[in-house]
């Protein structure tokens, strides 16, 4: 039997901004820069440096229903620590039933890495919020529009991996309209003019492919 999902909130767009490497004494100034830019929903991965205290960081200055969270989420001792921090946002390379049973206890937007029909018919039994097609780049999008049509209806669908402005188009034509972000968007160091000005090229590029928000 399905866990109980919780839904995936409405965005003005559904773009998750992956900071993987980002230190505490940075997330202010690129959280702020991102959702200036139009991001609503960021992830700090856990292998980042002291990745709790960059999520409470963002956490405090995000605006009210901006999605923030860690990524590469393993355990269950995890989810709570990220609850915590105030994420409300968990996302993990794999499907962990009991991580994703945990979250759904505290309320928390998840989404489960899946590659498979297998990996995605069971992150959808356990209650996912939305799936994380990844690597996208290999699974091409349609790889990952033959595999939605075997999954629930209504279920949210986002490519990850190898995924850039250059090519919202071509998922576009597939119907997926969520994206995550990393390496294209931020890096460890990067200047932060250099991550607002490419954060404004993400988003002109998906209001293109999609219409204005």
């Amino acid at each position: 039997m399905a866990e109980a999902r919780i839904p995936w909130p409405t965005l003005r767009r559904p773009l998750v901004a992956i900071l993987r490497g980002i230190a505490p004494s940075e997330t202010p100034a690129v959280v702020g820069a991102l959702v200036e830019a139009g991001f609503e929903a960021i992830e700090v991965p856990l292998n980042s440096p002291d990745p709790f205290t960059s999520i409470a960081a963002a956490a405090r200055i995000a605006p009210p229903g901006c999605l923030i969270g860690a990524g590469t989420v393993l355990d269950v001792e995890e989810v709570d620590r990220l609850a915590e921090a105030g994420g409300r946002l968990l996302v993990s390379p794999n499907v962990e039933p009991a991580v994703l049973a945990r979250a759904g206890t505290h309320g928390m937007v998840t989404m489960p890495g899946v590659f498979s029909p297998t990996e995605a018919l069971a992150a959808a039994r356990a209650g996912a919020s939305m799936l994380k097609f990844f690597p996208a780049s290999v699974l091409g999008p349609s790889g990952i529009a033959a595999i939605r049509a075997v999954l629930p209806p209504g279920l949210g669908i986002a490519a990850v991996g190898g995924v850039s402005e250059t090519n919202f188009a071509d998922y576009g034509k597939v119907g997926i309209r969520a994206f995550g972000l990393g390496s294209s968007l931020y890096a460890p160091g990067l200047d932060t003019r250099e991550i607002a000005a490419r954060a404004r090229r993400v988003i002109d590029a998906y209001d293109r492919v999609f219409g204005p928000a």
